[in-house]
């Protein structure tokens, strides 16, 4: 309950992050500057300089281990592994050399050369405008700061402080910080910085703790003594609440809990509409770690395997065949009698390995330069790793396999004739595999889109990748700020050309599913599935909703749907129609 107050309600809009509603007193946290020490060295001393970085680089490999270790018993191994990205800013050659080199060339102080160093790379990175260097500027943040506490032998305040339930504000949070969060003692986080993709967003979400971020001032808007009301689902933060504003958050948590435990009843009821039509729900996953998140919710198979984690998680060197089979050999037989649809590696634009040398730094626009299916048959040596593995695997389960960011005709034909020649391969050696691996394409480029047809001639199944299709229909980059708004499905351009991808695939009987965010947005299930989308999949803690929706549907009203979206030609309008449907079905 709210203390009396006489301040005034106040607003401040951010970003929704991760959803509910919660309320509680303020707790500010701001990490402490560091005033690092700079002073001129002796040669002779430089030895003992760099076995105290070596020994603060030893100890903060074990705190990080550690934290590891306590987020992977807490929320699992996909969190966990947030805590990969630090331990591999610990083993850059770049960084440990350069920060020596820095100190022999100045005669400065280990700290002081490690911290130059280091916020070199940090305004490097910032200036990027890109989702994979932001969030990697919060790791070497991160990881640098705990690296010169460890040097300066000072502790850091951590939010293990916290020892009454509250709301979190923060300029930012690293994923260490996060680390200490305890359900029992937050309601909510709220950062002046941050995304919806940044680790403590991943991690707030995992806690099921409601999460508002790119609030810009408030850590300097709210106060220790303020009461404040968080809604994760529109991205409002109310300040001083007034008892009116109260009592109706007050409904509204009810009525989402209320909801949540009936969508909840229905995982492990049969996938099928109101009349009786058959869905599919599977998952997006990044490997075997997730398998309990799939069988938590149900998930009918592997829509989306992301081999590129694979190779994310070791970033000095590329996995070899052996390592790489583990891995998918694992995550299909856990996975049998169902089936495991995997994507070969979609490595590049926002996703980089350092052993695997894809150049990002020299490309002007990455998203659109050498990545995925393009760096793969220019690396044939990287790729016939990657598929000799896929296929010795594909004798543990079912799978399918389907090529990335397929362009154009030419480009699938090539993928398959090395697939054929894999095989080929594989055979003279007496390597046993599945001889009738279906082989499909992902939909995600307009090229592809619009020669659907022509790509489904020589295809098995389409999976339609709607992150970056409407990302690249719209010309819009979603992790600029500044044009986020134009990107919008209900784009009449966009739902004319998934219409045309889903209708080609059906006129080739070939299969058809998607694997974007949009099929797990249950405002836009509903309409896939009614233009013929064989299968959806999704993150597995969002199949939940959309089996509920899914299973209050009836052809006659998803028939209806589809004729006044097809309509309308105003992105608002249409936006308004398939949330209405959703909302009626969603009570």
């Amino acid at each position: 309950m709210a203390a009396a107050k006489t301040a005034q309600e106040k607003r401040l809009k951010g970003i929704a992050a991760a959803p509910g509603v919660a309320q509680g007193p303020a707790f500010v946290f701001l990490q402490n500057s560091l005033d690092v020490p700079c002073y001129q060295v002796a040669e002779e001393k430089f030895p003992e300089e760099t076995r105290r970085f070596e020994q603060a680089l030893l100890e903060t490999r074990r705190q990080i281990s550690q934290l590891r270790e306590a987020v992977a018993g807490r929320l699992g191994e996909g969190e966990a592994a947030i805590f990969d990205a630090h331990l591999l800013v610990l083993d850059d050659p770049a960084l440990i050399d350069e920060t020596l080199q820095t100190m022999r060339s100045t005669g400065y102080n280990i700290e002081h050369a490690f911290q130059v160093v280091a916020e070199k790379y940090i305004a490097f990175f910032s200036k990027l405008d890109d989702e994979y260097f932001k969030e990697r500027v919060g790791d070497i943040r991160d990881v640098s700061i705990r690296i010169l506490h460890n040097m300066l032998g000072l502790s850091r305040r951590t939010l293990a402080d916290v020892t009454e339930r509250c709301v979190i504000v923060a300029e930012d949070m690293a994923p260490s910080d996060t680390a200490y969060l305890e359900v029992g003692r937050v309601s909510a986080i709220l950062t002046d910085g941050g995304n919806r993709t940044s680790h403590a967003v991943i991690m707030a979400r995992s806690l099921r703790v409601p999460a508002v971020v790119g609030l810009r001032d408030a850590t300097t808007q709210i106060h220790r003594e303020d009461w404040v009301l968080v809604d994760g689902y529109a991205g409002l933060v109310i300040i001083n609440p007034e008892t009116d504003t109260l009592e109706r958050y007050r409904q509204l948590e009810r009525m989402h809990g209320d909801f949540e435990r009936k969508v909840m009843a229905e995982v492990g009821t049969e996938n099928v509409t109101a009349d009786g039509m058959p869905f599919k729900l599977s998952a997006n996953v990044n490997g075997v770690e997730d398998g309990e998140a799939m069988a938590k919710y149900h998930a009918a198979g592997v829509g989306l395997f992301r081999t590129e984690a694979v190779f994310l998680r070791q970033q000095q060197q590329v996995p070899d065949e052996e390592t790489q089979f583990v891995a998918y050999r694992d995550l299909i037989a856990a996975v049998a009698p169902e089936r495991v649809i995997v994507r070969t590696l979609d490595i590049g634009g926002d996703k980089q390995h350092s052993a695997l040398q894809v150049e990002q730094n020299a490309e002007e626009n990455p998203f659109m330069g050498f990545r995925a299916i393009r760096y793969c048959l220019e690396n044939k040596a990287w790729f016939r790793l990657q598929l000799r593995a896929i296929l010795r695997a594909s004798v543990f389960g079912r799978i399918k396999v389907m090529f990335p960011m397929i362009s154009s005709l030419d480009e699938l034909l090539q993928a398959k004739a090395f697939w054929e020649e894999i095989r080929t391969e594989l055979r003279a050696e007496g390597v046993p595999f599945d001889e009738k691996i279906p082989l499909g394409a992902m939909i995600e480029i307009p090229s592809a889109a619009i020669s659907a047809e022509l790509l489904a001639e020589h295809c098995d199944f389409f999976s339609i990748g709607t992150n970056d299709l409407v990302q690249y229909m719209l010309a819009v980059d979603r992790g600029n700020e500044r044009i986020a708004h134009l990107y919008n499905p209900c784009n009449p351009a966009v739902l004319q050309v998934l219409r045309h991808v889903i209708t080609a695939a059906r006129r080739k009987k070939i299969e058809i599913g998607v694997c974007g965010e949009l099929a797990g947005d249950p405002s836009f299930a509903p309409l896939l599935y009614a233009l013929g989308a064989g299968s959806l999949s999704m993150s597995p803690a969002v199949i939940p909703e959309v089996r509920y929706l899914l299973r209050r549907c009836k052809k006659a009203d998803l028939d209806e749907l589809i004729a006044k979206v097809y309509a309308e030609t105003d992105t608002q309008t249409i936006s308004a129609i398939l949330r209405e449907f959703a909302d009626k079905r969603l009570v």
